[in-house]
Parts: structure tokens; C-alpha cells; sequence
């Protein structure tokens, strides 16, 4: 989920969190984990930091991402974006209601906005520039998708019960439709190296990015193939991105998860 998309590698996208009046009935229910992840390119350089924060309340769930390009990267390309998105769980999947993000990058901003309902139609309410082309994808194309955050987030849930990493996940989040398949690799043990602490088993998966439809209007490279550890880092629903690896525009990057704040527990997970 986290890594739907690295702002080197792509770039994704205030907080349309619950309804207040849905906080303040289930008060001392809701469960929050705060994840940054730190993401590094070539010859060890940090180019871009990911915070992200999942909250689950009964039966729905929220979900906010925050981006923003470190170091040398900013030279190159200066990024910073937040996406967000609420929706509804059920036992075997989650379903979006809607989904925002607000991208700038070296100086150009761009806003999507998406909405989905139970019957599969989905509206797309991003705003373009003026002198943007149109953008062209027709209803029944994307019907039945879902944004790229709920997509790794069904993945990570799918993951915590038991299954493997297989499936493919049609999404439409505003800047393109596209589907993303995630193969099941192998398990495997990790070691702590000189990123992170992390030691334990994890599972490996493989993911691909297929592009179907792109928005003309998209300024920005995406990955189209990467490798992604997950674990169980601490008790719950979901497994953990604890590593990474993507192909880019900009060559191979990796990620780690570097801090986690779950459940009562502070994990602090980089290398010192």
C-alpha cells in the first residue's frame, strides 16, 4: 500500500479522516498505525521520506500518505504530496468511498479527486489546468476499481490472514487507470543490515505496475516492476512493508521501514 507510488520512482499524491461524530461514538475503539518509511537511491543517497497512517474504527477505515523528496533528489526533483482516502471493510475486502491527493512538484500542482460508490461506478472529480489535455477513460473501464492506497492495504490484510501475495487490483485514482499485479515469491528471513534493524521472516512478493489508460496531463515517471518484504511486525490485521526494491526512471531505489507507532508499541527500526 505504502508504496503504490515513491515520488522518484512516481508520484502520488485537510485529512478526510472519519466523520468526527464516528470518532466520538466508538471513542477508545480506533486503531491507528503511524509508519515512516525512509527510501534511498543510488550509492546510499536518502532521496524521499514516506509517513503514512492507517486508522480502523468498526468497519471502516482511513488512510493518509504524506511524501517529500530529501537531499540531493530535491535538487532534482522537488516533491512534496499528500493522498488520502476513507472507505468501508469488509471481512474479505475494503471498498473506497473516496480518494484525494494534492501533488507539487518543482512547482506544478496537481489535485485529484475520486469518488466510488457500492455499485461499482466511479467519478472522477479531479480538477485539470486549463491547458491540461483531456483526460480519456470511460465509465465501464473503471468501474469496479479501486485508489492505490486501498490496493496494498487489501494486500496487507490479505497477507495477515493467511494468504499469499496473488492478485490483481484494478485501480483509478486520477492520474491514470491501471492495474497492479502482485506475485507471490517465496518466504524468506531477513537479516538486519545497514539500513535497519529488522530481523525475522517475511514474506516476498513481487508487484507490477500495467499501465491501461494514462493522463495525458501526468508529469511525472512511475515504477513498473519492484519487490516488496512483508511481516508481521506487530500483532493485527495487516503485515507490515518492511523492505523494498523498485525499478525507476531514476534507476534502482530501496525503502525501509524506519519507524512504526502501533498498539502501545514505538519501534525504532534504522540502522544508527
Amino acid at each position: 500500500m505504502v508504496f503504490a507510488r515513491f515520488a522518484p520512482l512516481a508520484v502520488i499524491s485537510s485529512s478526510l479522516l472519519f466523520a468526527p461524530a464516528l470518532l466520538r461514538a466508538t471513542a477508545g475503539e480506533i486503531d491507528r498505525v503511524d509508519a515512516r518509511f525512509e527510501i534511498y537511491g543510488f550509492a546510499g543517497f536518502h532521496v524521499l521520506t514516506n509517513r503514512t497512517t492507517v486508522q480502523e474504527v468498526g468497519d471502516r477505515y482511513a488512510i493518509t500518505m504524506d511524501l517529500d523528496t530529501r537531499g540531493l533528489a530535491s535538487v532534482f526533483v522537488d516533491l512534496t504530496s499528500h493522498s488520502e482516502v476513507h472507505g468501508e471493510l469488509t471481512r474479505s475486502a475494503a471498498h473506497p468511498d473516496a480518494y484525494r491527493a494534492d501533488v507539487r512538484r518543482n512547482g506544478a500542482e496537481r489535485h485529484y479527486a475520486v469518488d466510488y460508490r457500492r455499485d461499482g461506478t466511479v467519478t472522477n472529480a479531479s480538477t485539470q489546468a486549463e491547458t491540461a489535455r483531456p483526460f480519456l477513460v470511460s465509465a465501464e473501464q473503471i468501474r469496479g476499481t479501486v485508489d492505490q492506497l486501498t490496493a496494498y492495504f487489501v494486500l496487507e490484510r490479505q497477507l495477515a490472514r493467511g494468504g499469499n501475495c496473488s492478485a490483481v487490483v484494478p485501480v483509478f485514482d486520477g492520474t491514470g487507470f491501471y492495474k497492479i499485479r502482485f506475485r507471490d515469491v517465496r518466504e524468506e528471513m531477513l537479516s538486519a543490515d545497514s539500513y535497519q534493524t529488522f530481523a525475522g521472516p517475511s514474506r516476498l512478493c513481487e508487484v507490477t505496475r500495467e499501465d491501461i489508460v494514462t493522463n495525458p496531463d501526468r508529469d511525472e515517471d512511475t515504477y513498473k516492476h519492484g519487490r516488496i518484504w512483508y511481516a508481521q511486525v506487530v500483532p493485527g490485521d495487516r503485515m507490515m512493508p518492511v523492505r523494498m526494491e523498485f525499478d525507476t526512471a531514476f534507476g534502482a531505489v530501496k525503502g525501509y521501514l524506519a519507524e512504526l507507532k502501533a498498539r502501545g508499541q514505538k519501534l525504532d527500526l534504522l540502522a544508527k
